[in-house]
């Protein structure tokens, strides 16, 4: 959903990374998602360490 805002939860981050900005853009694939509530889990692809 382009524009959508929502609260982050972060929970773990790999070593060399930091938090995004205040106010920044960010971009994820959905990995979970709960109908009842409208709630969804994101892993941000900046993030994404393949393997």
């Amino acid at each position: 959903m382009p524009n959508a805002v929502g609260l982050a939860e972060i929970t773990a981050m790999p070593h060399p990374m930091e938090l995004p900005a205040m106010g920044a853009t960010v971009v994820g694939e959905v990995i979970w998602h709960a109908d009842h509530n409208r709630q969804v889990k994101i892993r941000l692809n900046e993030w994404h360490v393949p393997g």
